[in-house]
């Protein structure tokens, strides 16, 4: 459990109930306990920083964590720097479908969507 965790609403990493759904049957699928839902900024990318997700089994103490809809999620502190009030969708469809991130830190975003500056 992480000793800092998030109370202002505007500063939240935030799931949206189709985000938590998917994540959450993706997690399932895994069959590993423990599982917590990792979202990262790394350098690189067409515009600066790119996202990253993943599945991980540790939690670091300086972590921010919370958990919505069922799914622990973790950033890291100096991620949390970028993703402090962005949202997480899950878009299922023809065109468009997958993952999104929307962050009002980004001052600008490629083309892909995958990378912001």
């Amino acid at each position: 459990m992480s000793l800092f965790t998030v109370t202002d609403a505007r500063a939240q990493f935030t799931l949206t109930d189709a985000a938590a759904a998917k994540v959450r049957s993706l997690m399932e699928a895994e069959e590993t306990p423990d599982l917590v839902l990792r979202v990262a900024v790394r350098p690189g990318g067409c515009s600066g920083f790119s996202y990253e997700m993943f599945f991980d089994t540790e939690v670091a103490d300086d972590d921010i964590r919370t958990t919505q809809g069922g799914v622990d999620v973790v950033i890291d502190p100096a991620s949390f720097q970028h993703l402090g009030g962005a949202t997480l969708d899950y878009r299922d469809g023809l065109t468009d479908a997958g993952f999104h991130i929307s962050n009002p830190n980004a001052q600008r975003t490629c083309g892909c969507g995958q990378s912001f500056s």
